[in-house]
């Protein structure tokens, strides 16, 4: 890839608006009852937590999971993809899953969504933004990412999008984490290596 002649790039003023950009996009969501409702579902869960959604959605939703795990709620990651290929299995009554997704159309997540209730796969959470999602007809709750402007130059790269999802994703970890009463003792009993679980435990004693 040849760059253009005579091309230049303030390199660091481009790394703030970019910056800029995605802070924005975490500002500017806004926290309705369903933020309350998705938080007790959660906690009121009797079966399973899982978490989905593809490519860099998934990395989001894989994050969401263990962060969920590290602060006193078990989850699992669900890949959509390798749920076609009988993973879908792990899939059970009562489970609640919160499904990512930018356009709210990715084929994958929808398929496995529409398959997991007849399995009975009781409350869908959707992370979403585009208005005309499909993801929000098939959710019992929706977070409204909102309208979000991405600031790679040609508005195709996912990056404030992601890092709206991924504020969500920690904004309900930390909040349920909180609701039950998950103390740094617990957080210790779960972070045996490391430097964290060891500041963890040293504070509790």
């Amino acid at each position: 890839m040849e760059v253009p002649p005579n091309f230049t790039l303030d390199i660091q003023q481009r790394i703030r608006e970019v910056l800029r950009a995605e802070a924005a996009a975490i500002a500017s969501v806004s926290v309705t009852d369903d933020f309350e409702r998705a938080v007790i579902a959660l906690r009121d869960c009797r079966g399973k937590v899982l978490a989905t959604g593809m490519g860099k959605a998934g990395h989001v939703a894989r994050k969401f999971a263990s962060t969920l795990c590290s602060t006193g709620t078990p989850a699992s990651w669900l890949h959509p993809g390798e749920a076609a290929h009988g993973d879908l299995g792990l899939v059970g009554p009562e489970d609640c899953i919160v499904a990512f997704s930018t356009s709210g159309k990715t084929r994958e997540v929808l398929e496995m969504l529409r398959l997991g209730r007849q399995i009975g796969l009781r409350t869908v959470i959707g992370v979403t933004s585009h208005p005309d999602s499909e993801l929000r007809t098939l959710s019992d709750i929706v977070l409204d990412m909102g309208r979000i402007e991405e600031p790679c130059p040609h508005g195709l790269t996912p990056t404030a999008s992601i890092a709206a999802m991924l504020a969500i994703g920690d904004s309900i970890a930390l909040t349920l984490m909180e609701l039950k009463g998950f103390s740094k003792q617990d957080f210790g009993l779960r972070h045996h290596g490391g430097y964290l679980g060891h500041l963890a435990r040293v504070e509790a004693e």
